[in-house]
């Protein structure tokens, strides 16, 4: 991907309207999971749709996600971060450990879960051991998180004076990755209403943010790039209401 591409997308965040009106606050750590299916000829992203009567980003086409829970630091996986995505994942924090790497993977893997009904990972004999309630699905099914298969793609954080604001990691793994699924969860009474499977070109198409949909092209660039750990991650921010996207 070219630089002037990179810096295309950092002015197309500027220019995107938003209401900056709002008390400022700090950034919550979150994360976010992009599924990809490339069983065939065209790599597809998977995309769920927020309940239209949900106050934030209401009826919008999103990633599953939200933010760290204190269980997700302390829960155990059958592999763990690649170096490269866990060395990214620490730059530009203020007290880095691998322990809160590993949780920004494992909020993903279980926000995937608790809000698509896909759990990722490998199945075994034995359960994994849990550290809290909020993992006992992966118990239930035997299912231990598997870190390695997850790539680390790209880095933003909301502008201030949102009404919420995320210092969000967007990851990446394989549709192969899906150990187990549990039926009911999406529905007219849930945080997503609906789940679809849409090409990457096409994706951005969609209602979605306008960082959900250079996340998206961000994907695409990875995957025609090979998808190797090594390659940069970019990470947006916002100083004096410009956007600016550097690589870590």
């Amino acid at each position: 991907m070219t630089k002037d591409l990179g810096k295309i997308w950092a002015e197309r965040m500027t220019r995107s309207e938003r209401d900056m009106s709002f008390p400022d606050s700090e950034p919550r750590d979150a994360a976010t999971l992009m599924l990809i299916d490339r069983s065939g000829a065209t790599p597809k992203v998977l995309l769920g749709r927020r309940h239209a009567d949900h106050k934030f980003m209401p009826g919008k086409f999103v990633f599953p996600g939200g933010r760290i829970e204190a269980f997700d630091r302390q829960m155990t996986a059958a592999s763990e971060l690649h170096p490269d995505a866990e060395k990214k994942l620490l730059e530009r924090v203020e007290k880095p450990s691998r322990d809160f790497a590993r949780a920004f993977a494992l909020a993903a893997v279980r926000e995937t879960a608790e809000e698509t009904g896909l759990l990722l990972g490998v199945r075994r004999d034995q359960p994994p051991a849990i550290p809290g309630e909020i993992w006992s699905e992966f118990a239930k099914a035997s299912v231990h998180p598997n870190l390695g298969q997850l790539h680390f793609v790209a880095r933003a954080i909301t502008p201030p004076r949102r009404p919420r604001r995320f210092d969000t990691r967007f990851l990446t793994a394989d549709a192969s990755a899906i150990a187990h699924r549990i039926d009911g969860i999406v529905g007219q009474n849930s945080e997503l209403v609906e789940l679809t499977w849409i090409p990457i070109e096409e994706a951005a198409r969609l209602d979605m943010p306008t960082i959900t949909a250079i996340v998206i092209e961000e994907l695409l660039a990875r995957v025609e790039s090979g998808m190797e750990h090594s390659l940069p991650v970019p990470f947006y921010f916002m100083i004096e209401k410009e956007f600016f996207r550097e690589l870590l």
